[in-house]
């Protein structure tokens, strides 16, 4: 009898506490994939389970209602209700988590875009949702986002708007892929990537995914480094739109309006984002301003079909500090015995108004029109058309004074270039300190009754420093088309192509003759005889960027560079949600022509097609060992053709004669952990990188009567690259969350290297048989420069109250080298590469949500101190002078070094109404 009871009351009491089950599955809105390791709590209770490595949950229940939340580090909290009957199960079905509830929960073009999925692509990579991109990155530059990822490194250079630079496990964009939803935009030359012409990606991105080392990018592009992906806004997000306004340090002042209609009952919708951005910069002489703007427009007839139209630009001008400066120069002009981290020595002032030589202007619109096509149920068809309009370039300084350039002319007390005293001496006024020993008072000759400037030829008889702009304008267009078939449920094979053209369009032209009356040009040898040039022209971007170019008048140079690539590429990928695994490959034919108007005779200025055969293959695998552990591998070969100035070398048509592919092997394993608390993942990579060719400027036979200055071209260059990363985040509870990463490298040139000389005038020097004069620099074991191989950050974020955050993050660097030239080499046995000083940065900032009425408008307010310890630190080193004994040095560094100082204590505050 005992036993019946007791068998009756343990049901009775299963039936109390176990009402029912709920299940779901949660995902990632934006990447639309599974969220392994979210938390799910009943509302009110500590009874609560974790989702599966499929985001799937299941939870027994003590009540037939109530409110479940859940949770994952870095996204929105989301409530859900439950009604179960006894004993029921209730599927909640897919519950879909976003940013932040203050930000904006977009849906992504990735038709084209190969994203990496958590726990299944077997690659290192990182993801930056635009909650952290909206409100972190404030008035710094795009890539510095990225600062707190594993062997990435972001400098804003000289400092003007839009000059940063990135480097990712020490290689460069320029061998490192920059894609918008999967459309490469690296220059097709040279593989730049300009951050000023993409100035407006921050305001229209929906995430960016940094993939480390070769990366699952199905496409032969150069992702020696990685391959950083920048996801933007779909035109089917859902209804409602922002205003933003910001204001920071030496007057910086954006604003940004954007609206979406969201998907109408048409099948269409609109997305509509503009915004200004100027400020005078915190570098001294960089004044700057900037727009963009992005229109998306989206039709969706059916379940079929989905069209995507986008266009977006960032028309923008901005002062430069495009040379950096000796640490002596930087101690000479301040106030106290630090350096003045400021200085620009390439402005000064003309009429009062800030005047620089050095002056960027740019607009390069790109459209594109993303197609989605369901065929089957097994078969999708993704395909992007895409068009690019580049107009645009900067300024310089060209021609001399009594024989001197802008640089080396006496300046102000306080370092600036005498702009009003230039201007003076074009028009034949007097400046004495300008003068010579044959003209003592500065006062310059007419020539044939004008006041004639010209380039820096040798002619005596025109003289006169003008202003320059250098024009690298392009047309670019493109088509990337993936079709994907799913063989079987745990088999999938995608096959594609990738086909692009583009022409470089680079010449120079006068924008100002600064108190001249005309400009000599000396440089066209299809000229006869030389034209005198009056005409000037502005250094304004161009919003209409489809006007005439050949009736402008050119001076000092001007050819064209023309690249035309086909390529295919395959991926077989294999998923049985415990096993992961992909191979890919792709082939590409690179072709290059160049056209020189200057330098050849008419009919014979352009050179036959040298087209290039590449590829690459690679694989990888990822092994799921339980809902907590994984571990992957990858492994590649890429045969990638060289960039176009190793094509066609020493500035004309002249064909590598020693052309070659540059080969790249790279490998890496990982590891991954995941739970509701905490996430980590590590990874070791080696990356080899050779068969490089680089041409640098040389100086031969220096501080001789044979000196000679020219080119130097280095052949069968190697690096080496191998490192470990870790990142990891974390909770302590609800309201406190913490991230950091951790990468040490080891980044070294392999063997040394051979050089052959040129002169200016593109002749081989010769050496005493009169053969070509050659040697050998002694590079091998020499470290990698331009980069820190060590770098590391620790940050948390913790909520005071509902709506109302702080947040710091510290980063830390060090083994960072100075970026030399590979000829400093030379005739040193002993070469060793300027380690800087380490140093380590604090940032901080703080958020605050105040919900207004219903529909989840709000007003955002956000606050962010950069460098919260204004500390002084070198960014970068263009030299490598070791200190010597005597020497004077500033942190132990030679104050001969040019260098750039990192920008010291910045800020900015925002406010944003969502609605």
């Amino acid at each position: 009898m005992r036993k019946l009871l007791a068998l009756a009351l343990f049901l009775t009491s299963a039936t109390i506490f176990a009402q029912g089950t709920i299940t779901g599955t949660v995902i990632d809105s934006e990447m639309d994939g599974p969220l392994p390791g979210a938390t799910v709590m009943v509302v009110g209770t500590s009874n609560g389970t974790t989702t599966d490595f499929d985001g799937n949950f299941s939870l027994d229940v003590s009540s037939t209602t109530g409110k479940i939340n859940i949770t994952f580090i870095g996204y929105e909290r989301k409530t859900v209700r439950f009604n179960v009957s006894g004993g029921e199960t209730q599927n909640l079905g897919t519950i879909s988590l976003g940013v932040d509830a203050g930000a904006l929960a977009e849906v992504v073009i990735t038709g084209v875009a190969d994203l990496a999925k958590d726990r299944e692509t077997p690659v290192a990579v990182s993801t930056i949702k635009a909650a952290e991109i909206q409100e972190k990155l404030g008035s710094q530059e795009f890539p510095e986002i990225l600062n707190n990822t594993p062997s990435i490194y972001a400098t804003k250079q000289g400092g003007g708007f839009g000059d940063a630079r990135i480097n990712i496990r020490g290689f460069d964009t320029n061998n490192s892929a920059v894609m918008i939803n999967g459309v490469p935009i690296n220059d097709m030359e040279n593989g730049s990537v300009y951050w000023s012409n993409w100035a407006g990606l921050s305001d229209v991105a929906s995430a960016i995914q940094v993939q480390r080392g070769l990366g699952s990018s199905k496409l032969a592009v150069s992702s020696v480094g990685g391959t950083i992906n920048v996801l933007t806004r779909a035109a089917d997000k859902s209804e409602g739109g922002f205003v933003t306004a910001t204001t920071g340090n030496d007057g910086y002042l954006k604003t940004i309006a954007s609206y979406n209609t969201g998907l109408m009952e048409s099948g269409f919708s609109t997305t509509v984002l503009l915004s200004q951005t100027q400020g005078d910069g915190y570098v001294d002489g960089t004044k700057f301003q900037g727009y963009n703007y992005y229109l998306g427009f989206g039709y969706r007839p059916n379940d079929k079909h989905d069209f995507q139209f986008t266009v977006t630009g960032a028309p923008q001008w901005h002062h430069q500090r495009s040379r950096s400066s000796s640490i002596e120069t930087y101690q000479r002009y301040s106030d106290n015995d630090e350096p003045n981290i400021k200085y620009n020595e390439e402005w000064g002032y003309r009429n009062g108004e800030e005047y620089s030589f050095r002056k960027n202007f740019y607009h390069k619109p790109i459209m594109s029109l993303n197609w989605d096509f369901d065929i089957n149920s097994k078969t999708q068809l993704s395909t992007s058309a895409y068009a690019s309009f580049g107009r645009g370039g900067g300024t310089g300084e060209i021609g001399r004074i009594n024989g001197r350039r802008q640089f080396a002319l006496p300046r102000t007390e306080d370092g600036l270039v005498r702009v009003d005293d230039i201007i003076a001496y074009n028009s034949g006024q007097a400046v004495p300190d300008f003068g010579s020993d044959d003209n003592p008072t500065g006062q310059r000759a007419l020539t044939d009754g004008i006041y004639l400037n010209q380039g820096n030829g040798d002619r005596s008889a025109a003289n006169g420093i003008s202003r320059r702009a250098s024009i690298n304008s392009h047309n670019w267009f493109g088509v990337l088309s993936n079709l994907s078939n799913q063989l079987t449920d745990e088999l999938t094979l995608d096959v594609g192509i990738d086909l692009r053209t583009y022409k470089g369009i680079h010449y120079r032209r006068v924008n100002d003759l600064l108190g001249g009356d005309a400009y000599l040009q000396t440089d066209n040898i299809n000229n006869d005889p030389d034209p005198v040039l009056r005409e000037t022209y502005s250094a304004e971007p161009k919003f209409w960027v489809f006007s005439d170019i050949d009736s402008e008048e050119k001076i000092d140079y001007y050819n064209d560079g023309l690249v035309r690539w086909a390529g295919t590429f395959g991926q077989l990928e294999y998923n049985n949600e415990i096993i992961s695994a992909f191979v890919q490959g792709s082939i590409s034919n690179q072709g290059f022509k160049r056209v020189e108007y200057f330098g050849e005779l008419e009919g014979n200025q352009e050179t036959d097609w040298e087209n290039i055969i590449g590829g690459n293959i690679k694989g990888g695998l990822n092994w799921n060992i339980d809902e907590m552990h994984n571990v992957y591998a990858n492994a590649g070969y890429y045969s990638k053709q060289p960039l176009f100035d190793a094509v066609y070398i020493n500035f004309g048509n002249n064909l590598n004669p020693d052309l070659q592919n540059e080969q790249i092997i790279g490998t890496e394993i990982g590891y991954g952990f995941r739970s509701s608390l905490f996430s980590a993942n590590v990874n070791i990579y080696r990356t080899s990188w050779a068969d490089r060719f680089e041409d640098v400027g040389a100086v031969f036979n220096a501080e001789t009567p044979q000196e000679i200055r020219g080119r130097a071209n280095l052949y069968g260059i190697t690096q080496v690259h191998t490192g470990l990363e870790i990142d990891f985040t974390g909770r302590v509870s609800d309201k406190l969350r913490f991230k950091g990463m951790f990468s040490v490298g080891n980044w070294e040139y392999e063997g040394d290297v051979e050089a052959t000389y040129f002169d200016n005038d593109q002749e081989p020097i010769l050496d005493e048989n009169g053969n070509p004069q050659t040697a050998t620099l002694a590079l091998d074991g020499v470290k990698v420069g331009d980069a820190p191989q060590l770098t590391a950050s620790f940050g948390a974020d913790y909520e005071i109250i509902e709506g109302l955050g702080i947040d710091a993050n510290y980063r830390y660097i060090d083994n960072l080298y100075a970026d030399f030239d590979a000829t400093d080499a030379l005739g040193d046995d002993n070469f060793k590469a300027l380690k800087l000083p380490s140093y380590g940065l604090v940032d901080a900032g703080a958020s605050f949500r105040l919900p207004i009425g219903k529909d989840n408008n709000s007003l955002n307010f956000r606050l962010n101190v950069n460098n919260v310890f204004d500390t002084m630190y070198i960014s970068e080193a263009d030299t490598n002078l070791l200190a010597g004994a005597g020497d004077e040095t500033y942190n132990g560094v030679n104050v001969n070094n040019r260098v750039y100082f990192g920008f010291g204590r910045t800020w900015n505050a925002g406010i944003t109404f969502n609605f």
